[in-house]
């Protein structure tokens, strides 16, 4: 299965905010800077990609289907931005083995928009993840939002973290979500099949996204847990005891939600000492985040203490 969301023909859900998107740019006020934020993993860049698609493709063969929110795979515009050669799109993401969206990619990017344009159409940069942009880029970012080049328009994707104001303040922001059962609706879709065959409904959350369902399935294939017949906790203790978090990073962050999850199926007001472990591996998590702790650590006190006890 591909979540790539370049290549995600297919817009399952937040049609509403793509027809209204789709409407201002019919009557040419189709707002320059916009901000979509949310959960990571519900397709905000998808969205994206179909807005992007719909307005480069209006004078091309095989345009954006408007009605079924279906990119046709042989738009050239669809199939440039495949190849990476579209000239009125641009993608801004973190580097793989790095942090954060470095200086560098956005004074190419300044760059690139002050050269001449290969034609009239609009023309697009996608920042992805923008909550990675460290303080110079930020910096150097707010002085082409402020005064844009004329037909240049930017979308930038964050993943529900807390961005500066006068970043903020720049764009129209549009709030992405999905309820847990449009979320296994759209992987379901995407899968062809029921994840309930697939997954062990326990490891749901009302959190849960397509990107998380992905990300689990991935686990499951590369290190062989059967998500199916394993529990919530028998998938923590795998996870943590094989030391798989290790090995992917993304790993990581399911572990949070499974430890937090855990917590919220396990508590009553009978068990005091366990509402007293939640707010304390709560706060462990939050400070392990901020502070770039030893999250090694952490995930073995909980196993200790709590899955182990």
């Amino acid at each position: 299965m591909n979540l790539k969301s370049s290549s995600q023909r297919y817009l399952f859900e937040h049609s509403e905010i793509f027809n209204d998107l789709s409407k201002l740019n019919k009557i040419n006020s189709l707002p320059n800077k916009i901000l979509f934020s949310g959960e990571k993993g519900i397709g905000k860049s998808t969205l994206a990609y179909h807005l992007i698609n719909f307005v480069l493709s209006e004078d091309e063969e095989f345009s954006y289907d408007r009605e079924n929110h279906i990119i046709n795979s042989d738009n050239k515009s669809y199939k440039l931005i495949q190849n990476k050669s579209n000239p009125n799109f641009q993608l801004i993401d973190v580097s793989e083995n790095k942090k954060n969206i470095d200086i560098m990619q956005i004074r190419e990017l300044i760059l690139n928009l002050n050269k001449s344009s290969f034609n009239n159409k609009k023309r697009f940069v996608l920042i992805d993840n923008i909550e990675l942009l460290n303080l110079n880029s930020i910096n150097a970012l707010l002085k082409i939002l402020e005064e844009p080049n004329e037909n240049i328009y930017f979308i930038l994707i964050n993943n529900n973290k807390k961005l500066l104001p006068t970043l903020n303040s720049r764009c129209l922001n549009f709030k992405i979500f999905l309820t847990k059962n449009q979320s296994i609706k759209v992987i379901n879709q995407l899968l062809n099949d029921d994840i309930n065959n697939i997954i062990n409904n326990e490891l749901f959350d009302n959190y849960i996204t397509p990107g998380k369902i992905f990300r689990l399935l991935k686990l499951s294939e590369e290190y062989n847990i059967d998500l199916l017949n394993f529990d919530l906790k028998k998938t923590l203790k795998t996870i943590i005891k094989d030391k798989i978090y290790r090995k992917d990073k993304s790993i990581s962050e399911i572990i949070y939600s499974f430890i937090e999850l855990y917590f919220r199926n396990n508590i009553s007001v009978q068990n005091i000492g366990l509402i007293r472990s939640y707010h304390y591996f709560l706060e462990k998590i939050n400070n392990t985040k901020i502070f770039n702790l030893d999250e090694e650590t952490l995930f073995m006190e909980f196993e200790d203490q709590i899955l182990n006890g």
